[in-house]
């Protein structure tokens, strides 16, 4: 317990970031600072500072998709859950889940494909921009990365970032091969739903 130093409520996150930055040891694109400390923060794993990926217009895509009140599609309730609603309301985000809709259920179930499948094809058709935060389902990369290469639509930005070792890594490489398409990419089998929540947050956020 001699060890153990008082930190204010009020100013943990504050610190927790400074030991971050002490960490760290040098300054980080400012573009992306704000989104690579918040990953490391919620994992807290440094690897992210090499393995977050980002294409050449992927964090002024986002502000602008943000400002003009895009809807954020996730893979799962509890990214839904993490990402900052109060914030999100602000810029009249929309943050959306279909996993756990019965209808998506059951037509997954029929044409035995996988439920963020037949989430994505559901996502397609959500009028205005449109911010992916994948963060468990690889299928969900895959059926983007189809929609996509069919000229079906176009998101604003794909935050891919799912966890595991079955065709993730694959997964995310098929997002990073696309034309003309925005991502934020976990490469490498780390990531998670409270990553994508993470990378959702810091750019609402920063937004402004």
């Amino acid at each position: 317990m001699n060890n153990i130093k008082f930190v204010e409520p009020q100013n943990i996150e504050k610190r927790s970031f400074e030991i971050i930055q002490e960490e760290i040891g040098i300054a980080l694109d400012p573009e992306k600072e704000a989104i690579i400390k918040r990953v490391i923060h919620t994992s807290a794993d440094f690897d992210y500072l090499d393995n977050l990926c980002f294409s050449e217009n992927a964090v002024q895509t986002a502000y602008n998709a943000i400002k003009k009140g895009a809807t954020i599609v996730t893979d799962t309730n509890m990214a839904l859950a993490g990402i900052n609603k109060k914030t999100a309301e602000k810029y009249g985000v929309t943050v959306k889940c279909f996993m756990a809709d019965e209808d998506v259920f059951q037509e997954a179930a029929e044409r035995k494909e996988t439920r963020a499948t037949v989430s994505m094809e559901r996502a397609s058709k959500i009028n205005g921009p449109v911010i992916f935060a994948i963060g468990n389902a690889p299928t969900a990369l895959v059926k983007l990365y189809e929609l996509i290469k069919e000229g079906v639509f176009k998101p604003e930005l794909i935050i891919g970032v799912p966890v595991g070792f079955v065709n993730v890594v694959e997964a995310k490489e098929l997002i990073m091969s696309l034309d003309n398409i925005e991502f934020i990419v976990a490469r490498g089998r780390k990531g998670g739903s409270n990553v994508a929540a993470a990378i959702c947050n810091a750019l609402l956020y920063n937004a402004d």
